[in-house]
């Protein structure tokens, strides 16, 4: 009796207007969104006097909060020293995730977190179990603000030589979480707007540092778990570490062996030498994995490699990570589930262990609905502001994957391309099934099950 009174208590339903997990994440996303969008048209938040128009720091705003990198003005020349603050708390908060530091504050303040809000976290962390759900809340934030804090030092080591002391450590702090939330925001246009990282090339320092940031703040919060837990036994680690771990290996590794033998190799890079390449192939695999920063110039990639990056883009990071995309571990299960019908198999499976049909249902909508809003997107944007197909679709597929990626097309887009990219991007971070379920709660399912009939594909 107890239990289902409990479990009534946590059914959500439209009826009795309770909320749900999914309401919480994608309202607590606009919210924050409609705050910075407020703070950003303030005059002070402008280097310029009258502040921001609605619709850039509206663009600016949602870019920020889902950690794309995505903009319409250099973030450094544009917006005053309050403006770049307003963007690195967007991006803190947002890249570690609005109920993640709901709670924290919660906790912070003494407040006793309820099985509701227990319930809201577990979800939106992607955690296996509710169970311990606020330790691992402070777990994550330590190791978050840890890492971010050594980067920020790295960094340093860098910038405070050229800048000075004070500028130097807000570009190493602003740098490092900008990396570590996987958002592509930076603060180097002052000399050549929309530059990026590409000054800093040669640079090892600043290089290794902000990839290890990017590839650490993509892993996901159960897998730092698992490594702080099992250190390098890796067979203890969940099937989900395992596969996260083994998908981003390959996905880095593929990505570098293309640049750096093949796209690299091209007559338009004859000018950097052999370390400058290695080093550009290695960041260039790592970026489009939501982190939106470059080395190199996108628009003198070839057009293999505008479309290998777009696949990276579409991939992104893993499931409660910083990172958006359809996440690896969507990637691996499709890709198990393959070899399975390959290997006539019962079902998908590897490391000793069977994927559940749940897994292969989710992971087949989140792929479909990815790909239609990223096609869907492209073209229409294709179509508006007549830019060609693949500029269209590159920039689609960095705003869908949150990474921040352009072809320098952003900047030229109409409004109406423009509100595209919000709605692709504030998709792409709350997740494609995170909005469904918000949408379609409470309206239940048929609990009959119709006859079975046989459908030939293939």
């Amino acid at each position: 009796m107890i239990i289902s009174k409990l479990k009534e208590g946590l059914t959500p339903s439209w009826k009795n207007g309770r909320v749900t997990p999914a309401r919480v994440i994608i309202f607590g996303f606009l919210l924050l969104i409609l705050l910075g969008t407020a703070l950003l048209m303030l005059p002070v938040s402008t280097c310029s006097e009258g502040g921001a128009p609605f619709s850039d720091a509206l663009f600016t705003a949602t870019s920020a909060t889902c950690v794309t990198g995505l903009v319409v003005h250099d973030t450094a020349s544009y917006w005053s020293g309050f403006g770049q603050a307003v963007i690195l708390l967007l991006i803190q908060v947002g890249g570690m995730g609005v109920v993640t530091m709901a709670v924290a504050i919660s906790v912070f303040s003494g407040r006793r977190i309820g099985l509701r809000q227990r319930w809201v976290m577990q979800e939106s962390i992607s955690a296996p179990q509710m169970g311990g759900i606020v330790r691992m809340t402070g777990f994550i934030l330590k190791t978050a603000f840890v890492l971010e804090g050594l980067g920020a030092a790295m960094l340093a080591l860098r910038f405070c030589p050229q800048l000075g002391v004070g500028p130097g450590l807000w570009y190493a702090v602003f740098h490092a979480v900008s990396a570590f939330c996987n958002a592509g925001f930076d603060l180097m246009g002052r000399e050549a707007p929309f530059s990026s990282l590409t000054g800093y090339r040669a640079d090892a320092l600043v290089n290794g540092t902000v990839m290890l940031l990017i590839v650490v703040g993509g892993l996901g919060f159960t897998t730092w778990q698992d490594v702080a837990e099992h250190r390098f036994r890796f067979k203890k680690y969940r099937l989900q570490s395992k596969l996260i771990l083994v998908m981003t290996a390959a996905l880095l590794m593929g990505g570098f062996l293309f640049f750096r033998f093949y796209e690299f190799r091209l007559p338009q890079w004859k000018s950097m030498g052999t370390g400058e390449k290695t080093l550009a192939a290695l960041f260039q695999s790592v970026s489009p994995r939501t982190a939106g920063f470059n080395t190199v110039e996108l628009a003198w990639m070839s057009e293999s490699g505008k479309l290998l990056t777009i696949l990276l883009m579409l991939t992104g990071g893993s499931p409660g990570s910083t990172a958006g995309g359809f996440k690896t571990t969507t990637l691996a299960v499709l890709l198990l589930s393959a070899l399975a019908v390959f290997r006539r198999q019962r079902g998908a499976q590897c490391f000793g262990r069977r994927i559940q049909e749940p897994a292969l249902q989710n992971a087949s909508a989140i792929f479909l609905l990815y790909l239609l809003f990223f096609f869907t997107g492209g073209m229409l944007i294709c179509c508006m502001d007549q830019v060609p197909l693949m500029d269209a679709l590159f920039e689609a597929a960095s705003a869908i994957g949150t990474v921040g990626l352009s072809l320098g097309g952003t900047a030229r887009f109409s409004q109406a391309s423009r509100g595209i990219l919000i709605f692709l991007m504030y998709f792409g971070r709350v997740g494609g099934l995170t909005m469904i379920y918000a949408l379609t709660a409470g309206n239940g399912g048929i609990s009959a099950q119709f006859p079975q009939e046989p459908v030939t594909v293939g």
